[in-house]
């Protein structure tokens, strides 16, 4: 992968902290949902409720499809990500653990978060390994995009 690209999509994901997750229903359907996300690298990690929708869609197929972006009133300014990821329950407790540690780094100081975090015990923690990344940037011309197989 292109070093520049690399650290773009790098740059992108330490940025935000909110995608919105495409999983796929039983039945065919997606189903899209805004969750808050933490990342080592390219790794992300989100976690959800126990009983979710989510998990019983990632129990039934672990595709995935993701966006991370942000509004901008700018329509030349639009930068983003765009991903195909494979979706694993976490199940070490020491990496389940070190995901929920992160999460929290992700706000600035003075946010309002859930104390305690929840256990691992507690919650469903998803590791998100890319398959397939696109790399909006309008700035390189309306709709340009780079895309990049891993």
């Amino acid at each position: 992968m292109d070093s520049h690209l690399e650290a773009k999509i790098l740059e992108l994901l330490d940025q935000h902290r909110v995608m919105t997750l495409a999983t796929l229903r039983p039945d065919g359907w997606p189903q899209a949902t805004t969750v808050g996300y933490a990342n080592v690298g390219m790794t992300l990690y989100f976690l959800c409720a126990l009983d979710s929708q989510k998990s019983a869609n990632l129990a039934h197929d672990d595709r995935v499809s993701l966006t991370i972006d942000h509004d901008t009133p700018d329509l030349m300014a639009i930068t983003g990500l765009s991903m195909a990821a494979r979706a694993l329950k976490v199940t070490d407790r020491a990496e389940a653990e070190a995901a929920l540690r992160l999460m929290p780094l992700k706000y600035p100081a003075g946010t309002s978060l859930p104390v305690p975090m929840p256990g691992p015990e507690e919650v469903a923690i998803f590791r998100l390994t890319p398959v397939v990344i696109s790399v909006l940037d309008y700035t390189k011309g309306f709709g340009h995009s780079d895309t990049v197989t891993l």
